[in-house]
Order: C-alpha cells, then structure tokens, then sequence
C-alpha cells in the first residue's frame, strides 16, 4: 500500500527534474537531471508571493475556524438548553450543502461590499461558522466525561473557564485533527480563490499558480511539477508533525465516553 501512494509522487519528482522534451514522454526515468527546473519556477512566476498568499489563507481560516467552532461543538456537546437538536441538525444540513449551491448569492454579497478580489471572502467565513468542524469537535467532546465540567461547575468555574480551562486541554488531539483538515482543505482550495481573485493575480494562491502553468495548447510539465512539488512540501511537512495528534484525534472522535 506504501508502493502504491508513494508511486504518484516519486511519478511527479522525475518528471520535476526532467527537460522539457522529455517530460511526459515514454522513457520515464531522466536521462539528465535537472534540479534548476526548481529555481527556474520562481523566475517564471511571483511564487513567493503566491506562497505567502496561501500561508495567509490557509493560517487566518484555520484560527477563525478553531475561534468559531471550539464553543459552538461546546455548546453542542456540554451544554443542554431548548432547540438544541434543531441547530445539530442545521449543522448537519449545513454539511451536506454543495458550497456551489450558494457561490452566486455569496459572491454577490462580498461584490457589494467591495472585498471582491482579495482572500477576505474566503477568510472570514471560518471566524463564523464551519459545519464539519463543529461537527467533528463535537463528536470528539462528546467522549470526554462529563463529570469533569460538572466538577468545575462546583469549584464555581463558569462555562468559559470550563471550556478553557478543562475542554481545550483534554480535546486537544481532537483540535488539532480539526485544525489540520481546516488548513489541508484552504491549502489545496482552487475553486475559493479563482472565484474571487481570479482577475487579480497579486492575490493568488499556489493553486491558481499552478493552474497558470497549463497553458491552452502547451504545458511545461517539468516545471508544473515542480510547483506542485513546492505546492505539498508544507503540508507535508505540517502533517509529518502532527500525525500523532492527528491520529488520535480521529481514533477517538464519534465514540461517546
């Protein structure tokens, strides 16, 4: 099974590393390599600055999210006042709604208010509401006894100190699976970005920079790889850390202490 997943990526390496009229071609080991075709990339494209355009959209909406849906899944799963299944079930509904279903009455909002053409749109919807991760949060929280916020509770811990204080610490690989779902999904996020800064190409992110390289009739499928290369090494990286929180995050959501 490692074979299998590690072979796309050891596909996208030589051909990265391949000249131009050898990249695609029948003969897929290099016959010279070519390790500038990494170099070259950024003459090509301001990928520095798609970089960080990324990093800002990736970074903001995983913090809004985490702000947003740490005490709406507390709410969802500590607390009990009226109404409450309705609005897990909104959550659910929310969850199952195709984000195309509403890109034009979404895209018309943020064009009057002037924010078209920049990363906000995409950005501040995470510091309001994200179904899937108070979903998940929830679920995770919901394995935690709840004997531990009623004993905080008793010590005279309000609800906010309970959370801070007992919730967060204990729901920690739960976060942080959240959170690198959050910033994987952003990280990889075409359609967002096209949709609203399509026509402004200083606000890019890598994933419409490496669209830019395919062109209409000819692609440069070194240098395509390449990008995408540069494109994974960071949620690579990021995932290489937090594989054990991450792990355990998803073993133990949906189970119900």
């Amino acid at each position: 099974m490692g074979l299998i997943f590690a072979a796309p990526v050891v596909f996208v390496l030589l051909t990265a590393v391949m000249s131009d009229d050898q990249a695609f071609t029948a003969d897929l080991w290099p016959r010279e390599w070519h390790w500038e075709n990494f170099i070259e990339v950024f003459e090509k494209a301001p990928l520095v600055r798609y970089l960080f355009n990324s990093m800002l959209y990736s970074l903001l909406a995983t913090l809004g999210m985490l702000l947003s849906s740490i005490p709406a899944a507390y709410a969802l799963a500590k607390l009990k006042w009226r109404g409450q299944n309705v609005v897990f079930l909104l959550v659910i509904g929310a969850m199952m709604l195709p984000p195309q279903v509403v890109a034009v009455p979404l895209y018309d909002t943020w064009s009057s208010l002037g924010l078209t053409g920049t990363l906000w749109p995409l950005i501040v919807p995470y510091f309001l509401f994200d179904a899937f991760s108070i979903f998940l949060l929830r679920q995770f929280m919901l394995t935690i006894p709840q004997s531990y916020v009623d004993a905080a509770r008793v010590d005279g811990c309000t609800e906010f100190q309970a959370l801070i204080r007992i919730i967060v610490p204990m729901a920690r690989p739960g976060i942080a699976a959240t959170a690198l779902f959050c910033f994987l999904f952003t990280w990889n996020d075409y359609f967002g970005p096209l949709l609203y800064t399509s026509e402004v190409k200083d606000q890019w992110t890598l994933s419409l920079a490496l669209a830019s390289f395919k062109g209409m009739h000819f692609v440069q499928w070194n240098s395509a790889m390449a990008v995408t290369l540069l494109a994974m090494l960071p949620a690579v990286v990021l995932f290489v850390f937090a594989q054990r929180s991450f792990v355990k995050g998803i073993t133990f959501t949906g189970v119900k202490g």
